[in-house]
């Protein structure tokens, strides 16, 4: 987490945990207070495309 930033505006991203499997999160999403964008956690993929480029 120390090293991933939101793609939009570098800012600090917050991890919302919805279901997870050991130390793995396999749902849920990622949060930037900064710019209030969420990014998607599923299949313990995170999507961290810019909004207007996911589909």
């Amino acid at each position: 987490m120390e090293i991933l930033a939101c793609p939009v505006c570098k800012g600090e991203l917050a991890l919302q945990v919805e279901t997870e499997e050991g130390d793995e999160v396999m749902e849920g999403a990622l949060y930037c207070a900064q710019c209030n964008e969420t990014y998607p956690i599923t299949d313990s993929i995170p999507n961290l495309l810019p909004p207007q480029l996911r589909v």
